[in-house]
């Protein structure tokens, strides 16, 4: 399907006020659609259907999804053209926002001071005026900017409009195996610079790192970990350590999902009493922010043999369940002709209060570019 033919199936179904996500995931050139027949609400609480998943930062509640047999799906591998640049916006430091954020990384550090928490995240929501026709244009600027993460425009009539380009998977599962990645502590990139990660930015990334570890060892037959890398999302660069392992009983997905969200990276440490704490400090309801998003039990096909030449060893292909989902960061909401911009940054003992205001300032201002 061409590209402006698959751009046009979008804008029909969302004036046709009927549900649907176009997305592409990280490092691929297919952009796909799910677009979903009827207005109707589906939820999963098994995660054992196919389709696509869209689930909150907090696990209580409803996770949605657009059935794969409920839904028509397409695909474009056409070349979207370069957008123009956009001219680099200066942030306005809302004085009571900073005053706020800053009064609310006071009160968690002082927890953390205390013994109740080792990390927590804590975020803040932004408001930028925004024409939701628009909406289209803005997803194709997202996926030209956005080559290695996932990008995606979402909606539901009943739920609400999302886009996203976040760095971040949660996990992968091609039948048994699974990889899923720590990814934490943030710095803006500067051409040419010597990337130096501070102590705090290191300590974040490695709590990271050990609770997933420690929440997969159970249902992982056998576990690896690798070094932990600098990894470039846009402006910004993070910590990434790869983690992979293979499932002992592909029944335990739902038991990994609900190990491993809302992982540190995006609520803290341990996760009952941070998570307790975000939803009773942050002064806003996070929804889908920091939930997870992406193809759940989608079948894949893989042929063994490379070689077209040899069809009759291609017979024997194998076919796969695949799961791919994504944390849902560098995300925004589109409601009432207004973006609702969502971001945050972990905190630890060593937190400096106008670093922490600043790198939230840094992370508003990626998808304030775009805007």
């Amino acid at each position: 399907m061409t590209i402006d033919a698959f751009f046009n199936q979008l804008s029909n179904q969302f004036k046709a006020n009927l549900p649907y996500v176009g997305y592409r995931k990280p490092n691929e050139v297919a952009i796909k659609a799910l677009l979903q027949k009827n207005d109707t609400l589906f939820f999963t609480e098994t995660f054992t259907e196919s389709g696509f998943v869209f689930s909150p930062f907090n696990s209580e509640e409803n996770s949605v999804i657009f059935p794969l047999n409920e839904s028509e799906s397409i695909a474009s591998n056409g070349k979207l053209e370069l957008l123009k640049k956009e001219e680099e916006v200066t942030v306005s430091e809302v004085t009571q926002a900073k005053e706020n954020h800053i009064n609310l990384v006071k009160k968690a550090i002082e927890e953390i001071e205390n013994g109740s928490f080792k990390k927590v995240v804590l975020s803040r929501v932004e408001v930028q005026d925004f024409n939701s026709k628009e909406t289209l244009q803005l997803f194709k600027k997202l996926l030209v900017n956005y080559k290695t993460a996932m990008v995606y425009c979402w909606f539901h009539p009943k739920v609400g409009l999302w886009l996203g380009a976040t760095p971040e998977t949660l996990l992968k599962v091609e039948g048994k195996r699974l990889q899923t990645m720590s990814l934490a502590g943030t710095q803006p990139f500067v051409h040419n610079a010597e990337v130096v990660w501070k102590a705090k930015e290191i300590q974040e990334q490695q709590l990271v790192t050990d609770f997933i570890v420690n929440s997969l060892q159970s249902s992982l037959g056998s576990l690896s970990v690798g070094k932990p890398e600098t990894v470039k999302a846009g402006d910004l660069l993070h910590l990434k350590t790869k983690i992979s392992g293979v499932l002992s009983d592909e029944n335990n997905f739902k038991n990994v999902l609900n190990n491993l969200h809302p992982t540190p990276a995006v609520c803290g440490l341990p996760k009952a009493v941070t998570k307790t704490f975000i939803l009773k400090n942050e002064p806003y309801n996070r929804e889908f922010y920091t939930g997870f998003l992406g193809e759940l039990n989608l079948k894949q096909s893989k042929t063994r043999n490379t070689n077209r030449r040899n069809v009759e060893n291609n017979a024997y292909g194998s076919l796969k369940t695949v799961s791919h989902l994504f944390v849902n960061l560098r995300c925004l909401q589109i409601k009432d002709n207004q973006a609702l911009i969502y971001v945050g940054g972990g905190i630890t003992k060593d937190s400096n209060l106008e670093s922490e205001w600043e790198e939230t300032v840094a992370k508003s201002k990626t998808v304030k570019n775009l805007l």
